[in-house]
């Protein structure tokens, strides 16, 4: 019988698949009816639920995303709940389209249950990466209305 994984491994083998670009392997990280709120979203679905809209979610990241991302400055705090943890880092990201490189703070309050996540409260700064690619004026439209 295998070990069942602990939040912290569950979160490591998230950043790790993000960093490579492995995101078609990310859902299976998720349960069945996990929940996911990006709170600082400014554009798009802040909750996603289920693993099949976050296989979808995945996909099409890999499939438009100009960024490369390096996990840097990664802090793992325990709770007093075992099931959750918090996470701190950075990420380095390369825009390949603007040429641009910066760094984003990211926080994420992770709940895992039997070695899979079940409920994700993610903190990004998606308007860092909406400016490095030269999207702030779409941006400004769609909250807009127009």
């Amino acid at each position: 019988m295998s070990e069942t994984l602990s939040p912290r491994a569950v979160f490591q083998q998230l950043i790790e698949g993000i960093t490579t670009g492995r995101f078609a392997e990310l859902a299976e990280l998720y349960a069945e009816d996990a929940v996911v709120e990006t709170v600082f979203e400014p554009v798009g679905p802040r909750r996603i639920e289920g693993r099949a809209a976050l296989e979808e979610r995945f996909a099409a990241v890999s499939a438009n995303s100009p960024i490369g991302l390096v996990a840097t400055d990664v802090v793992i705090l325990e709770t007093d709940d075992p099931e959750v943890i918090v996470a701190e880092w950075n990420y380095q990201v390369h825009h390949r389209v603007t040429g641009r490189n910066f760094a984003t703070a990211n926080i994420q309050v992770l709940r895992v249950r039997d070695g899979l996540i079940v409920g994700s409260r993610d903190f990004h700064d998606h308007l860092a990466l909406i400016v490095a690619g030269g999207d702030l004026p779409q941006l400004v439209a769609a909250l807009d209305g127009k």
